[in-house]
Parts: C-alpha cells; sequence; structure tokens
C-alpha cells in the first residue's frame, strides 16, 4: 500500500503536527506534502521526513507572513498530483485536502475543523489583530474560498473528526459523515504525581481566543497562586492586567511543563477548544481540570470525577467553578482521574487509525472505482 500524508503547513509545532509525526511513525516511508516548511519551527525529528513543499516556500516573508497569503493555499494543494497513490491521507483544518487524486487512489481526511477562518468567520476576525485594509480584503476572498474548500471536500472519501463536536460540524458545514478518532496524546510515559504544591496552572498559547483574560480576572479576585506557562503576542496585556498572585512562566522545555503538571492543585481551561491536549495532558498527572464546559472538553473531562466545569464564560462563573473544586479537591482520585486519561493514548490513536485505513482500503479495492 503507497500512502502519502498531506498537511496544511509545517510552520509552528502544535497538536497537528504532532498527528503528522504520530502518522510518519505508523508509516515512515510515506512522503509528507505541505504547503510550506520551517524546519527551524520544528523539531529535529522533521528533517528525517521526506517533505515535498510548493511554490508558497519560496515567497518572502514566509515566517512573519504565512497567514497573508491566505488565497494562495487552493492553489498551492491544487498543484499537487497525487493520483499515483493508493491511500493519501490529509490532515487539516484547511485546505490540505484539495490535493489532486485520481479514483485509483482512497483519499481519507483527518480532520481538526472545516476551516474557522471560512466558516466561523466573525467569531475569527473578532479575535485576530488584523488591520482594516486586511480585513476588507478577507471580507472579498471569504465567499469564492468557501466555494472552494467545498469543492474540495467533495474528494475527500472518508473524513474522521478529531472528536464529536467536529463530527458535528463537519456534518453541519459539508453534509458528510465522519468517524471519531481523538488525536493522540502522549499518556502511557507520564506517572500519577500526589506531590501538590499551591498554586493553579495555565498551560495555553498567549492569544485571544485561549480567554487567558478571563482567567486573570477571576485570580485577581480570589487571590489564589496562578502560574501561567506559554507566550504569545498577548502577554504584555496579560501581564498588565494580572495581580502580583500571577506569575508568567513563559515557555517550557517538556520536562519543566512535566513539573508543572505533577505539582499543581488543578489546570485551568478556559477556552472553547475542538478536541484540546492540555486537560489530557494534566489527568495523565492524575491532576484535576477546571474546564470551560464547551468543545472538546466536554468529551475529555468528566465532572466531579476528573474536575469541574463552568458553563459561563465568565470570571464570575470561573470563580465559583473554583470554589467548587476547592469543596470536592478531597474526593478526587488521581488514578481514576489517569485511568480517563488514557482513553487517549498515542498508542489507541495509531491503533484506531491503523484499523480505519486498513479496513476503508480493503473495502475501496473490493468495490474498484467509486
Amino acid at each position: 500500500m503507497k500512502i502519502a500524508i498531506v498537511h496544511d503547513y509545517l510552520i509552528q509545532y502544535g497538536g497537528a503536527e504532532k498527528v503528522v509525526e504520530a502518522l510518519h511513525g505508523m508509516y515512515p516511508e510515506a512522503p509528507i506534502y505541505t504547503s510550506a516548511y520551517l524546519p527551524g519551527r520544528l523539531p529535529a525529528s522533521f528533517r528525517a521526513m521526506d517533505i515535498h513543499t510548493s511554490f508558497i516556500q519560496s515567497l518572502p516573508f514566509l515566517e512573519t507572513s504565512f497567514k497573508k497569503y491566505l488565497v494562495l493555499y487552493p492553489m498551492a494543494f491544487e498543484s499537487f498530483n497525487l493520483e499515483g497513490y493508493d491511500v493519501v491521507v490529509s490532515s487539516s483544518s484547511g485546505f490540505a485536502k484539495g490535493v489532486r487524486t485520481g479514483p485509483a487512489t482512497l483519499h481519507i481526511c483527518y480532520c481538526y475543523s472545516p476551516a474557522r477562518f471560512l466558516w466561523d468567520y466573525d467569531r475569527y476576525i473578532e479575535k485576530e489583530p488584523l488591520a482594516g485594509i486586511t480585513k476588507f480584503i478577507l471580507s472579498m476572498v471569504i465567499r469564492p474560498l468557501r466555494n472552494r474548500d467545498m469543492q474540495s471536500s467533495k474528494g475527500v472519501r472518508h473524513f474522521i473528526a478529531i472528536s464529536n463536536n467536529i463530527r458535528e460540524k463537519i456534518k453541519r458545514i459539508y453534509r458528510r459523515p465522519s468517524d471519531v478518532i481523538y488525536p493522540p496524546v502522549s499518556v502511557s510515559g507520564l506517572t500519577v504525581s500526589t506531590c501538590k504544591e499551591d498554586y493553579f496552572l495555565v498551560v495555553s498559547r498567549l492569544v485571544a481566543y485561549k480567554r487567558i483574560d478571563l482567567v486573570i480576572e477571576a485570580f485577581n479576585r480570589l487571590r489564589k497562586p496562578l502560574r501561567i506557562v506559554g507566550d504569545g503576542p498577548y502577554r504584555s496585556a496579560l501581564e498588565k492586567m494580572a495581580g502580583s498572585n500571577v506569575a508568567f512562566l513563559g515557555s517550557m522545555d517538556q520536562e519543566s511543563l512535566w513539573e508543572s503538571y505533577r505539582h499543581c492543585r488543578a489546570v485551568i481551561f478556559p477556552g472553547d477548544e475542538d478536541f484540546g491536549i492540555v486537560p489530557v495532558e494534566a489527568q495523565a498527572f492524575g491532576r484535576p481540570v477546571i474546564a470551560y464546559a464547551s468543545g472538546g472538553a466536554l468529551e475529555t473531562v468528566r465532572d466531579g470525577v476528573t474536575g469541574v466545569f463552568f458553563k459561563q464564560a465568565t470570571a464570575e462563573a470561573l470563580v465559583s467553578a473554583v470554589e467548587r473544586f476547592e469543596g470536592l479537591e478531597s474526593s478526587f482520585d488521581p488514578a481514576e482521574i489517569r485511568r480517563n486519561a488514557l482513553r487517549f493514548d498515542k498508542t489507541v490513536f495509531e491503533a484506531e487509525l491503523k484499523r480505519f485505513i486498513d479496513t476503508k482500503y480493503a473495502e475501496f479495492q473490493k468495490k474498484g472505482k467509486p
């Protein structure tokens, strides 16, 4: 079975890129096709992969302006002709699924979300610091880009969603069914910690839509120790609003991050995420999660068992959730919390995805041309 992997872009290292790593581990001979690749921003493991880039790779100011080339991404992926492969697995929340494949190729899309900047445009624009002229240009191109996205979705034989939340979006937007396979989290190598210190923890990129401002406002009122791990364009604004009980620790190496998880009282997860790896990592250490009751957190956190929810995206609701957590804190079982996290381990992802690909490919061969 000759397989190719396609990914939107390899510009930053996050959850989607960890999926690409896992896919490459499963199929090490598979080449990876992507619009652009900045090796200095990704782990050394990527430099051993057979990565093919599009014409976008040669455009100027790629490191700072890759989002500004938005209208070119559909053409970048349409320039890849992958008809010679038996199976193409696209890893996408954008245009990667638009690669050209023929009737003899099975195209499976592992979908993180239908493109937010297209299908949730108003919320996306509200939270992005874009100049007026950029917003005007975007408003002009959104409709044709949506049409291109819908057209590219028709070339996908099977969709896989990263959560039930995304399965519903795929059904609503593309009018297509999908199977759910949760993204990989390296849980099995992490161990339960019972040694707590007196602080709550946030682990996040510091961008507007992550709602770290809500956490700071709540902890300014609570006056409880809060540590924030991560960096981003909103760090300066967040530091200005934070009280003396809030510590910004910046980016951390993995071992330092693991230590932060191990010793916190709980992790605060205030955003509306499609899945969210942070709550799973926290639970792998037996640490409870205080999460906004929306998106992927509803699937990864069990209220009253592995954490607590707050149902309104307000500081008041988060304050109440922290107070509720403190009333339940002694009843949380770290071993039970970790067992919940094991449902999302990388080994589970690999086994489920391989089974899915093998099954669908066997069906595809039996049925022949769709």
